[in-house]
């Protein structure tokens, strides 16, 4: 369906003018090199020696305090890259933090960044950085790096093109960066490019970070913030139009454990697969890309972590799967906490078990003061799930309206399958930055689908959510959040995540932020609360509801203390559930409990992080005890280990249920180019474990050669019958992709 309006869509965005030129008086213009840089480490070129250092200031752990160490942060552009440099002064060289070679994986280690808000939307920003050794990192920022809506600003998952270089000496370590203009969308008017720009280096053992522009710390993530970024700008910039071609080819082997026809033992089947793809990726401009996949596979992906459920709602796990990383803040339709109008995790992917893809293509990008996204996959008929073939629609378009932080927009999804059945969601949203650090956040969704129409029960009231939201984003001083939420019965989109239907939920939270004194060993402190409910529409009664207040206090040195206590109210209709042994009956609950966490400065070699929780649970007790220890054996060698155990007790009907969850990860690089990581989980809730081994050698950006193993394993085989085998599946595959045009 939304295949059907792309062209209609597109034709009508770029319609709309031009967005004008910036006047602003403040705007600092980058130098422009003309002799080369060689990405080497060592800032020696006589480029540099005509690009001014930034002024840069501390940011923590005292705003604008006396900076321990000299730093010298320059960034310059030519027709081709943008470059940045650090020289990064220490009088104590020994003592730099360089604890990984792990790509994408933050060990604690001193770090040096650029921040691009490329289309200078305050809204959107991506993220560079680089440790001593050279690792590279980087991420795509939304939202304005706020974390309201219970959702991450920050997407790790996101990749591109560029390079990094480090050398270590002396007197520190320095680096220099290579961005291509090709791996940056950014809007060229009248000859001039603007963007939003932030610079910071960090020096891990002693948690201080020098920042360029002078960002006060008011914000959760206000160092990489795109509003308050510094606006610079680049002139004669031509737009790069590369086609970056990635075919692949994969083969391996499948094992699965099945009952055979009787449904008396499990057998094993086996089978050996072959297959080959094909990605493209091509900037159409400097604004718009296009990416185009077919026969498409995510064996190399990391596995998703293992949880408990112990509520009455279902599970959300985060996509990690590249192709729908390329900014995936535009498709961002949040409506509230976890739920959403549009969660990419339901395209190829059913209760946890992969749905081939054969194809599709997504377009993202900016017109004028448009934001545009679309998405179309297909998936094929798998019988091994009962699921028939099905098309995934997606069309996002926003425009930013009254002022630079504010926007309109608007959402269309679609999922239709080969049996005739559809699925369609569609809504409105807008977010007004009123004054200061208050917003206004106003949301409305509907979804219908062929059983409705088909049953004449579509009503367009109960088909709808509705959420209007008031809040202050700030953690210096008073802060607050205002949430009203109604959703419909039938709210249902096909391609979305949502919890709770057929209720009204008002929802206050308030807060306040102190900054400490410089003499203080406490950076923040931050006491709040809160309350939330829900109202159900039938009979109006409450469904659940809870009063929390808590505690968080930041130090300088990096810990961080969180202590949490909450009341809650719960009205079950039906029993719930926990396990043979533990299930609660209908009726109206009221529990209290408790939660202190502690976290270590991440600067450490061994680290940790650590929550213990107790109280009521429903009509009995829960006790909880958590423990994740990081050890940074070498630059070589990483060990993660998670464990939570939960003891749940309801003396009154003498039962009980106690679970652990078990992980433990290893994260082996021998160099930048070669890394493995293994992941072992066990749920003894399930009596289920999980072995995932992922192998990769980079020979360069875009080439990879991959080798995956995973096996679920049975631990209690007597838990039903017949008899479950040991291993229930078992998959060895071996990838490679190669990148033509990088």
């Amino acid at each position: 369906m939304v295949a059907v309006l792309l062209g209609t869509a597109t034709t009508n965005l770029f319609a709309q003018d031009r967005a004008a030129p910036s006047a602003d008086p403040t705007a600092v213009t980058l130098t422009r090199i003309d002799s080369p840089i060689v990405i080497d480490g060592v800032v020696d070129e006589a480029a540099w020696d005509n690009v001014e250092p930034f002024d840069v200031v501390m940011y923590q752990p005292t705003f604008e305090g006396d900076m321990s160490e000299d730093t010298e942060i320059r960034v310059a552009y030519d027709n081709d890259y943008v470059y940045v440099s650090g020289k990064l002064f220490d009088s104590e060289p020994d003592g730099v933090r360089s604890y990984s070679l792990y790509r994408d994986r933050y060990s604690g280690d001193d770090t040096f960044a650029i921040i691009l808000d490329t289309f200078n939307d305050n809204e959107n920003a991506l993220w560079f950085y680089t440790t001593p050794e050279g690792v590279r990192f980087d991420m795509a920022v939304s939202s304005d790096a706020n974390f309201g809506g219970g959702g991450r600003p920050m997407n790790s998952s996101w990749n591109t093109f560029w390079d990094a270089s480090t050398s270590k000496h002396d007197r520190g370590w320095s680096a220099e960066m290579r961005i291509p203009f090709s791996s940056l969308g950014f809007q060229n008017i009248g000859g001039e490019v603007t963007m939003g720009l932030i610079v910071y280096r960090f020096i891990a053992r002693k948690n201080e970070r020098h920042i360029f522009p002078p960002i006060p710390p008011n914000w959760g993530l206000g160092f990489a913030k795109p509003s308050v970024a510094q606006d610079v700008v680049l002139r004669d910039v031509v737009a790069q139009r590369p086609v970056y071609i990635t075919p692949y080819v994969a083969g391996g082997a499948d094992r699965r454990a099945q009952l055979t026809d009787a449904e008396t033992a499990y057998e094993h089947v086996n089978t050996f697969e072959r297959e080959v793809g094909l990605d493209v990726k091509y900037n159409i401009n400097s604004t718009l890309t296009l990416d185009v996949t077919v026969n498409t596979d995510f064996a190399q992906v990391e596995a998703d972590d293992q949880q408990v459920n112990l509520t009455r709602f279902s599970l959300f796990f985060p996509e990690k799967r590249q192709f729908f990383q390329e900014r995936a803040g535009i498709f961002e339709f949040s409506l509230g906490g976890r739920d959403r109008l549009f969660h990419s995790r339901r395209i190829g992917v059913a209760d946890g078990d992969l749905v081939r893809i054969l194809g599709g293509a997504r377009l993202v990008g900016r017109v004028g003061r448009w934001d545009l996204g679309i998405i179309n996959m297909q998936t094929a008929r798998t019988s091994e799930l009962d699921l028939p073939s099905e098309n995934f629609g997606v069309l996002r378009a926003r425009r930013q309206v009254v002022n630079e932080n504010s926007y309109i927009g608007g959402m269309l999804t679609s999922r239709v399958d080969s049996d005739g059945m559809y699925n369609l969601g569609y809504g409105i949203d807008g977010v007004l930055r009123a004054f200061g650090d208050d917003y206004l956040t106003v949301q409305v969704a509907q979804s219908v689908d062929r059983d409705q129409r088909d049953s004449g029960a579509f009503d367009l009231l109960d088909a709808t959510q509705a959420r209007i939201v008031w809040e202050r984003r700030t953690e210096d001083g008073l802060w607050y959040d205002f949430t009203l939420k109604n959703v419909g019965k039938t709210f249902d989109p096909g391609v979305g995540f949502n919890t709770r239907t057929g209720v009204t939920a008002p929802f206050v939270f308030f807060g306040y932020g102190k900054l400490a004194s410089d003499s203080s060993p406490v950076q923040r402190f931050s006491p709040s609360a809160g309350s939330m409910a829900w109202f159900r529409h039938e009979d109006g009664e409450m469904d659940s509801g809870q009063i929390e207040a808590g505690l968080e206090v930041d130090m300088k040195s990096g810990a961080n203390f969180e202590f949490e206590g909450v009341t809650a109210y719960e009205n079950l209709d039906d029993s719930l559930s926990f396990s043979d042994d533990a299930v609660v009956p209908p009726g109206d609950y009221t529990f209290t409990s408790a939660e202190l966490s502690y976290r270590t400065a991440r600067s450490s070699v061994l680290r940790f992080r650590t929550a213990v929780r107790g109280g009521g649970f429903f009509d009995g007790s829960r006790y909880s005890l958590s423990l994740s220890p990081t050890w940074a054996l070498s630059k070589h060698l990483e060990l993660e280990a998670d464990w939570e155990v939960n003891v749940i007790r309801f003396d009154d009907r003498d039962q009980d249920f106690t679970f652990h969850l078990f992980g433990v990860k290893a994260q082996f690089a021998l160099n930048k180019q070669l890394s493995s990581d293994v992941f072992l989980q066990y749920n003894t809730a399930a009596n289920f474990a999980t072995t995932n081994l992922r192998f990769r050698y980079n020979f360069r950006e875009g080439n990879d050669l991959w080798l995956v193993v995973t096996e679920g394993t049975n631990r209690n085989r007597m838990r039903q019958l017949p008899e479950l085998p040991i291993s229930s599946s078992r998959a060895f595959i071996v990838k490679y992709t190669h990148t033509f045009g990088a």
